[in-house]
């Protein structure tokens, strides 16, 4: 075992086919220890199959690299060992309580003292007074507090989230996220898919995967600026019909209804602002504003390929 004192994921060319369709291809990713790193994407996109070769639930068909200081091809039983994974679906005993599903994993896992450890774990993810109630009775925010208190009872070095805030609550989200700074603000490493924006934006650095491709990876900020998007704000009346004649002029690669506007976007400033001089008539208002990380995601995703999709 070696392990970069920066590096918790090093990985470079990983690729998976499936029926001879490649739906990872050929990626390059780096995490640094204690980072929250964001993967973004359509469903279908690779991202889960991405996350399984990592953890060593799925062999890459090419590819190389370390994921904890392992070999992510030969080492994989003992990468298993340092990540806790939690899956887009609750994956645990319903017709058991709290800290016997606890206690369940913590038997996999041989945690020593297994006792102390379920308790320690109650109390860190605010479980106390619930370690008797049913799993299957849980709303869906206590749900995913006994999924990460399972993916941490083994003390794991990484944990690999997927779509972890899925169908709860705002505040429950929230809290998630906070939980999630102060773990990492001890040196755990996160790995997360999400579909929400506002999610990504809580990452350190992300990325965007599409149909099996890497498209744009960094910080927010080296995203957005990475898709040299320039985007306008138009509101009035009838934006509906505004927006099907804006999606027929050539020079617009979108114009998609945010609230009560349109965000009108393009890859040429100045030609996006010529092909909208016709449209900037009385009844309406336009303002140039600063492209977000929605319209990058998905003006990325109208410019990828579905891999699945006839030749």
């Amino acid at each position: 075992m070696t392990m970069s004192a920066e590096l918790a994921i090093d990985v470079r060319g990983m690729t998976k086919r499936f029926d001879g369709r490649t739906v990872v291809n050929a990626i390059d990713l780096q995490v640094r220890a204690g980072e929250i790193y964001g993967f973004l994407g359509p469903n279908g996109s690779g991202k889960t199959t991405f996350i399984r070769m990592l953890c060593g639930l799925l062999r890459a068909d090419g590819g190389s690299g370390s994921c904890l200081g392992y070999d992510v091809i030969r080492e994989s039983e003992s990468i298993k060992r340092h990540v806790g994974y939690m899956t887009q679906r609750f994956s645990f005993y319903e017709d058991l309580s709290i800290a016997e599903n606890l206690d369940f994993v913590a038997r996999m896992y041989a945690v020593p003292n297994r006792r102390a450890a379920v308790e320690k774990s109650i109390e860190q993810l605010g479980l106390s007074g619930r370690q008797k109630q049913l799993a299957g009775q849980l709303s869906g925010g206590w749900k995913q507090r006994l999924a990460l208190a399972a993916c941490l009872i083994h003390d794991p070095k990484l944990l690999l989230l997927d779509e972890p805030t899925a169908g709860v609550d705002p505040k429950a989200r929230r809290d998630f996220w906070e939980r999630i700074h102060e773990l990492a603000a001890r040196g755990l490493t996160f790995l997360i898919t999400t579909h929400y924006m506002d999610e990504a934006e809580r990452c350190h650095r992300l990325g965007y995967i599409s149909y099996g491709n890497l498209l744009a990876h960094g910080t927010v900020r080296e995203v957005i600026d990475q898709a040299g998007l320039t985007t306008w704000s138009v509101s009035g009346p009838n934006l509906a019909e505004l927006a099907r004649k804006l999606r027929a002029q050539p020079g617009i690669k979108q114009a998609v209804a945010f609230g009560n506007m349109l965000h009108v976007s393009g890859d040429d400033a100045a030609a996006l602002e010529q092909v909208i001089a016709p449209f900037r008539t009385p009844d309406y208002e336009w303002a140039r504003i600063r492209s977000g990380l929605e319209d990058v995601f998905i003006h990325l995703m109208e410019q990828s390929r579905d891999n699945f999709s006839p030749a």
